[in-house]
């Protein structure tokens, strides 16, 4: 870093808007306020939006520095500081991998997108073909963009959604934030906390402490997460030492996005409709610290593996959920993803109405998707704390279209601060990862904790790469 990019450090205490946002998402967690001051904010620049993305990104990783901090502290009795580049959080809330000599491949299916309808606008995520499938039997047309434009266009936006989402797929109606907040879905998520959590005292526990470089080695996760929030939760866990394990059912791909979030983790397959690997589950469950899933509220249950079939299976687990569109309500069950969040609760027609335009806006990177990342990824530590401290184990409920009505408590309007500028050499870190799409470069990372830098053991890895096993050495960098 040149002489003139030294970033100036703003401290928690300053009244500024990401450190606004933080103060409310560790009273969420739980935390002690005084720990807020263990944190500074370097750098400036936005994202440009009608909302104050980048602020969320530094508050969000924030957190997740802070409960990892607070983790060290309950183990060391020293607290570590915490600094969070605004600068390099914008950017990861983006794309953190930087391909050298091949390409990532398109992030979104070529169906996938916003549709004029004949009285407003509607949102297909079409991404998994199951879901493309799903919205192409509805239309009734070819799998491009013109024929469904053309197809969207002789239905009621609410009808075609109805229709869509009971064949199983993935469709958003636009509202502005005025009929979200009328919609009964839209009550109910403002009637839920940002994140539930709930305790279970005098649990069985493991005899471990953290270490003061790498907090979480010797922690296992069982990651059963996809596209996007929880994937990023336990990237950011392997990054402080977790072994990590995602389990992904046989066929299952996200071309888009793998290469992106698999740092750091072991990938394996099983088929849970095969009872012999739905008892290997069982038995990684059971030697799991934490959990991280994001199947729908109902599917884990479906296959008898519900929250009290989990405590019962490993009474000491941190489990730590993600549901899209809330844990109340007539769609508590409903398929969703960050695009379709924004569309549901305003934000899309916010950023129309700011930029001007005729058709949504959304938000320039997966914002939801990633701040909720991060706040599982706390949760997930306090829950490490409490059990360590207090023998304690915890559950933890996150949803993204809680996490869009923090986003939303800011005025809107679009910033007048400078854009964040395109990554140069300098803001990658300087070692080749060799992941099994080519070799690439990876953005430095946007969190400093004094004494434990993040760091992962893996190279990114094609889904379905190790064994579904738990590794027999949890040795380290």
């Amino acid at each position: 870093m040149q002489a003139d990019q030294v970033p100036t450090t703003t401290a928690v205490a300053d009244e500024t808007p990401a450190s606004d946002q933080l103060r409310e998402i560790w009273a969420t967690l739980g935390g002690a306020p005084a720990l807020l001051d263990a944190c500074g904010f370097g750098r400036s620049g936005e994202l440009i939006s009608a909302f104050r993305v980048t602020d969320l990104a530094a508050a969000a990783i924030g957190a997740a520095g802070i409960a990892a901090a607070e983790l060290l502290q309950a183990s060391t009795g020293r607290l570590p500081a915490v600094r969070v580049d605004r600068r390099m959080a914008s950017l990861w809330f983006g794309m953190s991998l930087r391909p050298l000599g091949w390409k990532m491949p398109p992030q979104w299916d070529p169906v996938a997108g916003n549709y004029r309808a004949r009285d407003r606008w509607i949102r297909l995520h079409t991404n998994a073909p199951h879901h493309r499938d799903a919205a192409l039997s509805v239309l009734g047309c070819a799998g491009e963009a013109k024929s469904v434009a053309l197809a969207v266009s002789r239905w009621d936006a609410s009808a075609l959604e109805d229709a869509v989402v009971s064949r199983g797929g993935c469709a958003a109606v636009m509202y502005s934030r005025q009929e979200w907040a009328e919609h009964p879905q839209g009550q109910a998520v403002a009637s839920e906390p940002l994140l539930h959590v709930h305790t279970h005292g005098s649990v069985a526990t493991r005899d471990w402490q953290p270490l003061s470089d790498r907090p979480l080695r010797g922690i296992r996760v069982l990651d059963l997460t996809r596209i996007l929030a929880g994937p990023v939760a336990t990237r950011f866990l392997a990054g402080l030492g977790a072994e990590v394990l995602r389990i992904d059912p046989y066929g299952w791909e996200e071309p888009g996005t793998v290469p992106e979030v698999v740092l750091g983790k072991r990938c394996a397959r099983l088929n849970l409709k095969n009872p012999a690997d739905l008892d290997v589950l069982r038995q990684l469950l059971r030697g799991a610290d934490i959990i991280v899933h994001g199947y729908r509220s109902d599917a884990l249950a479906r296959l008898g593996l519900d929250a009290a079939q989990r405590r019962e299976l490993n009474p000491a687990l941190i489990d730590v959920s993600l549901d899209a569109y809330g844990w109340s309500g007539p769609w508590r069950c409903r398929r969703g993803f960050d695009s379709l969040i924004q569309m549901s609760t305003g934000i899309a027609e916010a950023g129309m109405r700011a930029m001007h335009g005729h058709e949504p806006v959304n938000l320039p990177v997966q914002a939801i998707d990633h701040a909720t990342g991060y706040l599982m990824a706390a949760a997930a530590l306090r829950g490490l704390t409490q059990r360590m401290t207090q023998g304690a184990g915890t559950e933890v409920r996150a949803s993204l279209a809680r996490t869009a009505a923090v986003l939303q408590l800011r005025p809107e309007g679009v910033s007048e601060v400078a854009e964040i500028a395109a990554d140069t050499p300098s803001d990658r870190a300087a070692h080749v990862e060799q992941t099994s799409w080519g070799p690439a470069a990876r953005l430095l990372p946007p969190l400093e904790i004094e004494g434990a830098p993040l760091a992962w053991r893996y190279p990114a890895r094609a889904l379905g790469a190790y064994e579904p096993e738990w590794s027999s050495s949890n040795d380290d960098l």
